[in-house]
C-alpha cells in the first residue's frame, strides 16, 4: 500500500518511489490535481484537508502521471495511490522506469 500524506508534510524528500521502486529525491503529488481545487464539484464534494492529499512520488513518475492522463480525469478516477498504481497504462510505464538507471549527480 502507497502511504498517503498530508499538506504539513510537503516537500521535497529522499526515498523509494511507491510506483518504480527507485531511490531518489521524491516530489509531492497532489492525488486531486490543484487546478481542479477551485471547480464547485469539487469543492462540494471534498473538504480542505482532501483536497490537499497526495503521495510522495519520484520527478519521472510525477511527470509521467500527468502526461499520461488530463487534470479531470486524475481527480475523478485516479485520486488515490491505490487507483495510480493498478491503472495499466501506467504500470507499464512504471515498470520501465523501474528497470533505468539513475543518470548521475
Amino acid at each position: 500500500m502507497v502511504a498517503q500524506v498530508t499538506a504539513r508534510s510537503r516537500g521535497e524528500v529522499q526515498g523509494h518511489c511507491p510506483f518504480c521502486a527507485r531511490s531518489l529525491a521524491l516530489t509531492f503529488h497532489h492525488l486531486i490535481p490543484r487546478k481542479v481545487h477551485r471547480r464547485p464539484r469539487f469543492r462540494r464534494r471534498y473538504d480542505a484537508a482532501e483536497l490537499a492529499r497526495g503521495v510522495y512520488c519520484c520527478r519521472d513518475c510525477h511527470d509521467a502521471i500527468h502526461a499520461t492522463y488530463p487534470e479531470m480525469e486524475l481527480a475523478s478516477r485516479l485520486n488515490s495511490p491505490a487507483a495510480l498504481a493498478q491503472d495499466a497504462a501506467l504500470q507499464r510505464h512504471f515498470a520501465w522506469l523501474a528497470r533505468q538507471r539513475r543518470a548521475p549527480g
